[in-house]
């Protein structure tokens, strides 16, 4: 029976009930990712957090290999380093696992590994979402290590790109605190001297894979140096809207354009030495034009550019929003049906009405999360799944600022789910909390709009509130108010005590923030005095040299003067004999020249003619004799390769031509 899970299955494996997880963006399907070797399905253990899901890879049978125990049993000691968890894996055989094998044939030789959350970068790509600067250096800064570490222990994960490229930095789970920003995933071509050659070898991934290596697979020490320059170049160029508007696609590059020069390649080299500075450009420039993977910058030299970089610069424009203590609220965000309710008078029960704030201090990226699951518990919550609306708006409380009226939202609703969950035996039936009661919700969605200051949206709730007060009975109504004074008079005593303590802690950050620049200050003062006596020493140079020139100067003009008289009329007679051999000079130089270029004009010719004759005897199958009109090409085109590269299509030719003569199977394209 083929391994087809849905959402919610239970699995058992080695002794432990782990769940089928639900995709995020599809509800109904069981979460997985398929890759080129398998698919990967999370499993959510019976006991435990998110945070230790399990990833379970199955592969596809042609990637079935016995030998995968071995591997991963090897690979086991890579698990503890930075970005390498996926390293800890279990293989399912026949010998421990044989009853779930047995009932699902497909997960012979299966992986169970770490399951790691977050994005992926070829998500970041694909989305085109622009970074922040301090961002892209924190990744680019957590990929250099990780990588530096593989290669200074022997390793290279063989086939680095965009989806294996997993974001930790960005999940939505809360995770523990030593958490690599950075993880790679799909390890199984990992490269090290303790392992032995896998069977199949992958030849890189569009985008990221040189033309220059060899297309049947790449399994060396140096495999990841050009692959990782590229990802770490577009980890720090995605903070510049114009590379953004520039990717290709799935990736930022086009694998036609691999190593040559395009439009791309400058546009975002440009970004890089505008943004993060020379040293930065010219390690890409390094990787870009080198002929082969071991000639590529190591990754210990990104990690020492990129460590030697000032972040202080980068997190000024963060510390000075987050020194503001005022929240700011941006107008509640209301659905469809919750809006038409509003507008005919009445306040429905907190499942319908969904109102999401977003404050102003917060990223784009964190509010946009906010509201996303935000809307998904909601939509959970009225189709009745408690339990999956519970965990997503958990998931949601952590992206919120603490003390943040949404906070009080969320936390209120966490609290009326999980009394629905576990009720109380005191509790009247039927009875609901005031926190889910229509006055308590609408009371608090015009506090919460009030605090925004949206002039229009307040008019609006009053408006409601007003005919809300007209069907209800004074005495009730004067009884909410009152008790709504009370909760909100505790509210702002908590909010209060939070302002004092972030306050406190600004200002010790603000003290050791002083005594940063004032030691940085120090620093570029005495760094100022060594420039300022070079300066002078400088100075003191060019003077020297200034009068010794003149000095030379007055020396030989007195000379001419001496000689002046004498040879004069020498001066003149070799004047004439000079201008007439310049004039004979002049002459043969345009003959040699008009001569040569003749005959170049004809090997131009007989090279597009030695190519026509290769490309249509290859195209009618006859290989032999199309590498022998190749080769003739290739004779010809070396005896002044520096002028053909500049003559129409010439080097284009000249590439086929060499990419055909190392490769038989190669085919030339029509130019």
């Amino acid at each position: 029976m083929s391994f087809q899970p849905n959402p919610g299955d239970m699995i058992r494996i080695n002794g432990k009930m782990y769940s089928v997880g639900q995709h995020p963006a599809a509800p109904g399907l069981a979460y997985a990712q398929a890759g080129r070797q398998g698919i990967v399905y999370q499993l959510i253990p019976a006991e435990g957090g998110p945070h230790e899901a399990k990833a379970l890879k199955v592969f596809f049978p042609k990637f079935r290999i016995p030998a995968m125990v071995y591997q991963s049993e090897t690979m086991e000691i890579y698990s503890g380093s930075p970005g390498l968890q996926v390293c800890s894996r279990d293989v399912l055989t026949p010998e421990r696992n044989g009853e779930i094998i047995a009932e699902h044939p497909d997960l012979l030789y299966a992986v169970l590994m770490p399951w790691v959350h977050g994005f992926t970068w070829f998500d970041i790509i694909a989305d085109q979402r622009q970074l922040k600067r301090t961002e892209s250096l924190s990744l680019a800064k957590a990929l250099s290590g990780i990588a530096s570490g593989m290669e200074q222990r022997g390793l290279a994960h063989c086939d680095l790109s965009a989806p294996n490229v997993m974001l930790p930095f960005f999940s939505e789970v809360d995770l523990p605190d030593k958490s690599s920003a950075v993880e790679l995933v799909d390890v199984e071509q990992m490269y090290s001297p303790k392992m032995d050659r896998p069977d199949v070898l992958l030849a890189g991934s569009p985008g990221y894979a040189a033309h220059r290596t060899v297309q049947s697979g790449l399994w060396s020490a140096y495999a990841d140096r050009f692959a990782g320059a590229i990802i770490l170049a577009e980890m720090l160029g995605w903070c510049d809207p114009q590379v953004v508007g520039k990717a290709w696609g799935e990736s930022y590059f086009d694998q036609h354009e691999m190593q040559n020069p395009c439009e791309r390649y400058f546009v975002l080299k440009k970004s890089l030495e505008d943004n993060w500075g020379t040293k930065v450009a010219e390690l890409f420039a390094r990787a870009w034009e080198s002929q082969d993977v071991s000639s590529c910058p190591t990754f210990g030299e990104w990690l020492v550019i990129l460590s030697s970089i000032n972040e202080e610069q980068l997190l000024q424009d963060e510390i000075e929003i987050a020194a503001v203590p005022n929240i700011q609220v941006e107008e509640p965000i209301i659905p469809t049906q919750a809006a038409s309710e509003a507008a005919a008078g009445s306040v429905p029960e907190r499942q319908g009405s969904g109102a999401v704030l977003v404050e102003s201090n917060r990223t784009g990226q964190d509010s946009g999360v906010v509201n996303r699951l935000f809307l998904q518990a909601r939509e959970m919550e009225e189709k009745g799944n408690l339990n999956g609306a519970l965990e997503v708006y958990r998931s949601a409380h952590h992206f919120v600022p603490s003390g943040s009226p949404l906070q009080v939202e969320l936390e209120a609703a966490i609290k009326g789910i999980e009394e629905l969950l576990n009720p109380k035996q005191e509790d009247e039936p039927g009875k609901l909390p005031f926190y889910r009661s229509r006055k308590w919700i609408a009371t608090a969605i015009a506090v919460l709009i009030l605090i925004g200051g949206s002039g229009f949206t307040v008019n609006r709730i009053l408006a409601d509130r007003a005919e809300n007060r007209q069907k209800e009975a004074a005495a009730t109504e004067a009884l909410a108010k009152q008790q709504e004074e009370v909760r909100l008079a505790e509210l702002k005593k908590q909010e209060d005590e939070k302002l004092v303590k972030a306050a406190e802690a600004e200002q010790k950050l603000k003290q050791d923030e002083e005594i940063k620049l004032a030691q940085q200050k120090l620093e570029k003062q005495k760094l100022q005095e060594q420039y300022n006596k070079q300066a002078k020493y400088e100075a003191y140079l060019a003077q020297q040299m200034q009068n010794q020139e003149k000095k030379d100067s007055e020396k030989q003009q007195l000379q001419q003067m001496y000689d002046k008289q004498a040879k004069f009329e020498a001066y003149q007679k070799q004047l004439k004999i000079q201008q007439a051999k310049e004039e004979a000079a002049r002459k043969e130089a345009a003959a040699k020249a008009k001569t040569l270029q003749k005959k170049r004009s004809s090997q131009v010719v007989q090279l597009i003619a030695s190519y026509n004759q290769a490309y249509n005897a290859q195209k009618g199958g006859n290989t032999a004799k199309a590498r022998e009109y190749a080769k003739s090409f290739v004779n010809l085109y070396e005896k002044d390769a520096a002028y053909f590269k500049t003559v129409g299509k010439t080097s284009t030719r000249a590439n086929g031509i060499y990419k055909f003569l190392a490769n038989a199977g190669y085919q030339l394209p029509n130019v």
